[in-house]
């Protein structure tokens, strides 16, 4: 389904856009659209025809080596876009990442033609995407580190309190298999260093979902 979107509806959902001028402008150009679950919004080659605004729900993005393995970047929540989408839109050139919906999701599609020229129009336009790039840059630093520097059980925990967070809930609805390929390992790894947490009591397993206690966080910050 797509349709456009109301004034009223972006004042809600993007309460940040406050100069009238470009609420009009995304308005009049942004297309809303509805992706379920589990679909996939971007491939790597594919070339960036729109810059998607989360308006609700979530977009995992991931990174693809030549063989298919991928790994987790970062979420894109409500009211946020992704910068390297804004760089394919400005070089013309194809998409280097995978972007899935984690649930139903909502985005406003802006068509790229309008980037650039509202960049130069409206600073409030300007200043956004100059802090989309700011804040991805520093989750694909956080990542770098996490793959240099630490090792898989750090990175497991990180991970989990990323979910948990995403989805605002203390119950994670996935496969080992899932976790292994977003961390790039093996699932017989993740399954060994859940079952350890678990001993621990920190977290319970169950059937394709991850019981996480409340203090989670505190606990591994010791």
């Amino acid at each position: 389904m797509i349709d456009k979107i109301d004034i009223e509806v972006l004042k809600t959902n993007l309460p940040f856009i406050t100069d009238s001028r470009l609420r009009e402008a995304l308005a009049k150009e942004g297309k809303v659209m509805e992706i379920p679950k589990g679909k996939t919004i971007m491939e790597p080659g594919q070339f960036v025809k729109m810059v998607p605004i989360v308006l609700e729900g979530s977009i995992k993005v991931l990174r693809m080596d030549e063989e298919g393995r991928e790994l987790f970047l970062y979420y894109l929540e409500p009211g946020e876009t992704c910068a390297l989408s804004l760089t394919c839109c400005s070089a013309s050139k194809p998409s280097e990442i995978k972007a899935v919906a984690e649930e139903d999701t909502l985005i406003l599609a802006v068509p790229v033609h309008t980037h650039e020229q509202w960049s130069d129009e409206f600073k409030q336009w300007k200043d956004y995407v100059s802090t989309t790039y700011q804040s991805r840059f520093q989750e694909m630093l956080e990542t770098l580190d996490a793959v240099a520097f630490k090792r898989m059980d750090e990175r497991l925990m990180r991970y989990i309190v990323t979910k948990m967070k995403q989805a605002k809930a203390n119950e994670l609805h996935t496969t080992h298999q899932e976790i292994a390929s977003e961390l790039g390992t093996s699932r017989e790894v993740i399954s060994r260093l859940l079952k350890q947490l678990e001993k621990k009591k920190w977290i319970e397993l169950g059937r394709n979902v991850i019981y996480i206690r409340d203090d989670f966080e505190e606990l591994i910050s010791k």
